[in-house]
C-alpha cells in the first residue's frame, strides 16, 4: 500500500516573541525581553524621540507586554479566524477563489515566466523583459495583473473589509488590510504563482538569495487611506526576496523608498525612490531597507508576498540574524523547517 508523505510543519524562530517589535508612536523597532534590557539598550534613542515621563515608559511596557501576548495568541486565533470564514463568509467576487489562470496575468509577467524556464535562459535574457530600477539594489519591476483581475481582487477585498468576520492585522506595522492566508487565497492564487511564476524568476535574479529554492510565503494586502495609515517606516521584509504589487485605487503620494541591504535605518540619507503603478509590481531583496512615504491623497492597496527559502533561514533568521531557535506554528509560519537543508551559499550570509 502506498503511503502519503504527511504535510511539512513550518516553524517560526522564538525572536519573533522578544525582537523586532514596532512601536509607532517613536518609529522604532525594539528587543523587549524586560523592563530593565529596554531602558538600557533604548533609553537614549527613546527620550530622544519623546518618551521622557514615567508615565510615557510605563505606557510604552504595557503597549510591549500587549504585543508579546498577541504574538503568542497568534498562531491559534488566525487559524479560527481561517475556520469561521470559509464557513460563513460570502465572496462577492467568487471568481477569484478559482485557481490561477493565465488570464489573470499580464503578458510582459507571463512572457518573462516563460523566458525564464527555457532553455539557456540567463540572466542577461531575463533583464531584457524586465525594468531595472536599480541595478545596483537589485530592484526590478514587471507588470503582474491585468487591470480587470485587480479589479476584481479589489472588489473582493472591500467587500471582505466591510462584512462582519474576523479580520487579523496584516503586519505589526500595519493596521489595515487583509491576510490572504485567513480569506482562502493562498491554495488557488499565491502558491501557484510562487510555484509557477514567480520560482522561475526569482531563481535567476536572486540565486545567492535562494530564489530557486522559495518553499513558503506569507500574502497580505495593506491599505492606506486618510484616517487610516498613511506611511510606512523603515523596515527589512522578514523574508529572503519580496514581490509588492499596487492594486489600486487612485492616489497621490506613498511611494516606497529604499535604502541599503540590511543598512541601518538611522544611516539612511539619500534613498531611491519608486513610485507605484497599478498592476505593477516591485521585486527586492527582503533585506533592502524600505519603507513608503506619506500617502497624499485617495487609497492605495498594494499585495505584499514576503516569499522564502528554509535553506536560507534554516541556517540564519534574517529577523535576529542569529540560528534560528525553532518554535512550531500553523500553516507557513515563518517559513523555518526542522529538515536539515541542503548547503547554499545565500546574500544573508555576506
Amino acid at each position: 500500500m502506498a503511503t502519503v508523505a504527511a504535510p511539512r510543519r513550518f516553524c517560526r524562530c522564538a525572536c519573533f516573541y522578544t525582537d523586532n517589535l514596532y512601536v509607532a508612536r517613536y518609529g522604532l523597532h525594539v528587543r523587549f525581553r524586560g523592563e530593565q534590557q529596554l531602558l538600557r539598550d533604548y533609553g537614549p534613542i527613546l527620550r530622544s524621540r519623546g518618551c521622557v515621563s514615567a508615565k510615557d515608559f510605563q505606557q510604552l511596557l504595557a503597549e510591549l507586554e500587549q504585543e508579546v501576548e498577541r504574538r503568542q495568541r497568534l498562531g491559534p486565533e488566525s487559524a479560527a479566524r481561517k475556520a469561521l470564514i470559509a464557513s460563513s463568509y460570502h465572496p462577492a467576487r467568487p471568481e477569484v477563489y478559482d485557481s490561477l489562470q493565465d488570464a489573470a496575468l499580464a503578458p510582459e509577467f507571463l512572457a518573462a515566466a516563460e523566458y525564464s524556464v527555457s532553455p539557456g535562459a540567463d540572466l542577461k535574457g531575463l533583464l531584457q523583459r524586465l525594468e531595472t530600477v536599480s541595478g545596483e539594489k537589485r530592484i526590478y519591476r514587471v507588470p503582474v495583473f491585468t487591470a480587470p483581475f485587480c479589479q476584481a481582487l479589489l472588489e473582493e477585498l472591500e467587500h471582505f473589509e466591510q462584512s462582519d468576520m474576523p479580520k487579523g492585522r496584516p503586519n505589526t506595522m500595519n493596521n489595515y488590510g487583509v491576510l490572504l492566508h485567513e480569506l482562502g487565497l493562498d491554495e488557488p492564487l499565491m502558491t501557484p504563482l510562487r510555484e509557477r511564476f514567480l520560482q522561475p524568476l526569482m531563481a535567476l535574479l536572486y540565486p545567492d538569495c535562494g530564489g530557486g529554492r522559495l518553499d513558503s510565503h506569507r500574502a497580505f494586502v495593506v491599505k492606506y487611506a486618510l484616517g487610516q495609515d498613511l506611511e510606512l517606516g523603515c523596515h527589512y521584509d522578514n523574508a529572503e526576496l519580496t514581490l509588492n504589487v499596487a492594486l489600486g485605487k487612485v492616489f497621490t503620494g506613498g511611494a516606497l523608498y529604499f535604502g541599503g541591504f540590511f543598512q541601518a535605518p538611522t544611516a539612511l540619507t539619500e534613498p531611491l525612490e519608486v513610485e507605484h503603478v497599478v498592476g505593477q509590481g516591485v521585486l527586492h531583496r527582503g533585506g533592502q531597507l524600505h519603507g513608503a512615504r506619506p500617502l497624499g491623497t485617495g487609497e492605495r492597496w498594494n499585495l505584499v508576498v514576503w516569499l522564502r527559502a528554509s535553506a536560507v533561514r534554516n541556517r540564519l533568521c534574517p529577523m535576529c540574524r542569529c540560528e534560528p531557535d525553532l518554535v512550531d506554528d500553523e500553516g507557513f509560519s515563518d517559513g523555518f523547517t526542522r529538515e536539515e537543508p541542503t548547503a547554499v551559499d545565500v546574500c544573508a550570509l555576506t
